[in-house]
């Protein structure tokens, strides 16, 4: 529907990257701080990484799903690094260069984080060309979660040294899993639905700009 030039796609790409980049990492710090609600435990990861979704599928509607794919690619690693860095910062180990449970995190958040993205982008692509515009967030969101909470609650905390969250993983994930589902279901897929509105009338606007800038004057 939309034409964009090589500047706007890159522009778009490198900020759409960072964004997630901040998200991951934001996301990896504060899933190490579990809370309660109403007894039973989250974290508050599950507040900030549903934006990672949001921020897919705005990108699968309006540039398409490669761009999306390139932006998680270009994300995983940047991720991963600070995240490490941040989370062995951070620790018990006073700093030092390896840190397993941070080790842990990081590689589990890269591995849950591609798997999640791209299986949401799938589900997303297949669903976008609906007349109503929720199925398709809705449907990729839960499918995308779902595999994103499993692969990475399993694999940073099962026999952790965190002996916490060792304990108390597959119901920490349960609950994350439902409080993102949550969150999206009342925040962010309305959200959704403001800024494609917001996203599409601004882009809507610019292509007719633009049109009128080429069209050969009649003088």
């Amino acid at each position: 529907m939309f034409t964009f030039t090589p500047a706007q796609q890159r522009r778009a790409l490198f900020w759409l990257a960072l964004f997630h980049i901040l998200i991951i990492t934001a996301s990896n710090w504060l899933v190490r701080y579990p809370f309660t609600v109403f007894g039973i435990a989250t974290t508050w990861a599950a507040l900030s990484y549903p934006f990672t979704f949001l921020s897919t599928d705005l990108t699968v509607r309006i540039f398409g799903a490669s761009h999306a794919r390139r932006i998680i690619f270009l994300a995983m690693l940047p991720g991963l690094l600070f995240s490490y860095l941040l989370s062995i910062v951070s620790s018990a180990s006073g700093g030092a260069l390896f840190d397993s449970v941070a080790a842990r995190i990081a590689l589990a958040s890269l591995s849950a984080y591609a798997a999640g993205q791209l299986l949401d982008i799938f589900v997303f692509n297949r669903l976008r060309q609906l007349k109503q515009w929720w199925p398709a967030p809705a449907a990729s969101t839960i499918v995308g979660n779902a595999i994103d909470t499993l692969i990475f609650f399993s694999f940073a905390f099962y026999a952790s040294r965190d002996a916490f969250m060792a304990a108390h993983w597959p119901e920490i994930a349960a609950v994350d899993y439902g409080c993102k589902l949550v969150i999206s279901g009342l925040l962010f897929l309305p959200a959704y639905g403001v800024l494609l509105r917001l996203l599409m009338r601004r882009l809507t606007t610019l292509e007719q700009t633009r049109a009128a800038a080429l069209r050969p004057s009649l003088l």
